[in-house]
């Protein structure tokens, strides 16, 4: 335990430091990365572990957006209230799908999320108090002036979201190397061999549910803070897609490829926008050329790397050499 606290920490000194020496742009990927390593792990708690396959999770990231900013512009809270409040509220929306997603599996579930991925979000458009197609705005106010004139919004951004994903992966991992995680392992493996030494299969799923959906609507509340904004557009199917793309890229079942699941998924942007300029027509080019390239390396990973590259490259690497 204090050895991966403190790796944990010098993680943290180090991501402060880049933070510190980069430019505008690249501080604002790094919150953005921070807020896909928080989406990722969820899934890979739900899938690689609990084995229940959900292409909901953008939609999870809704609930906790919107639980977070209610919060913030209702009630005037501090802006750590607001992310746990973001917490609270996606898992408690997750223990109700998980308790009826227990008595499903396989394709059906999976079409049960993508069905409350697609309507979700669109639901808010129906509702005032959820500001509609615009919105709702969504401040966690100006740096303190101690950090002096150089230190800006965005490297605030920075610190928060690096903060919270620091803070998050952590516990994941604590969770998933304890008895829940080998529980939700025992259960992916053969969940009659669980039932039969024990475990409550149901009830260990609803928990995993939860568990996701509580860093799904972290994940959520972090992506509302970076572009000061909670719209249902933020939280379209196409996140949704996305954020099923880095998990199978990191490795479904790797904690530790997430972080290479969310570098990928920032800079599809930038590589769609480097193609668009090459080929012509830009503008046009730019509003299809992410979501193709997030399908075709969905496919290829698939195809060639079903575990994801990011789990065969763990394997490689703690290969034991043949004597």
């Amino acid at each position: 335990m204090r050895k991966k606290i403190a790796i944990f920490i010098l993680i943290g000194w180090v991501l402060l430091i880049i933070g510190d020496r980069v430019d505008e742009l690249r501080v604002y990927q790094g919150a953005q990365m921070a807020m896909y390593t928080i989406a990722l792990a969820s899934i890979v708690l739900l899938t690689g572990y609990s084995g229940q396959v959900s292409l909901g999770n953008g939609a999870m990231m809704a609930v906790g957006g919107y639980g977070a900013a209610l919060t913030l512009n209702n009630l005037g809270t501090p802006i750590w209230f607001a992310f746990l409040m973001a917490i609270v509220t996606a898992s408690l929306f997750g223990a109700l799908l998980g308790a009826a997603a227990a008595r499903v599996s396989g394709p059906y579930l999976a079409g049960t999320t993508l069905a409350l991925a697609v309507g979700l979000p669109a639901i808010a458009n129906q509702f005032a108090f959820l500001g509609g197609e615009p919105g709702l705005f969504f401040d966690v106010g100006f740096p303190p002036e101690r950090f002096g004139d150089e230190f800006t919004q965005y490297k605030w951004f920075f610190w928060i979201a690096s903060f919270i994903a620091l803070i998050a992966l952590f516990i994941t991992s604590n969770i998933l190397s304890s008895r829940f995680g080998r529980t939700w392992r025992a259960i992916r493996g053969n969940s009659l061999a669980a039932e039969l030494c024990g475990v409550h299969s149901s009830r260990m799923k609803v928990l995993a549910f939860t568990v996701s959906s509580g860093l799904a609507g972290l994940a959520g509340a972090v992506l509302a803070m970076t572009i000061s904004l909670v719209a249902p557009g933020a939280y379209g199917l196409a996140l949704s897609f996305a954020l099923v793309t880095g998990a199978v890229l990191a490795g479904i079942s790797s904690l530790p490829g997430v972080v290479l699941g969310a570098i990928i998924l920032v800079f599809i942007p930038e590589i769609s926008v480097a193609l668009a300029d090459r080929l012509g027509d830009a503008d046009k080019l730019n509003n299809y050329l992410p979501g193709l390239i997030v399908s075709v390396l969905l496919i290829l990973s698939v195809i060639f790397t079903p575990n994801g590259p990011g789990e065969n490259l763990r394997k490689h690497l703690h290969k034991k050499p043949a004597h």
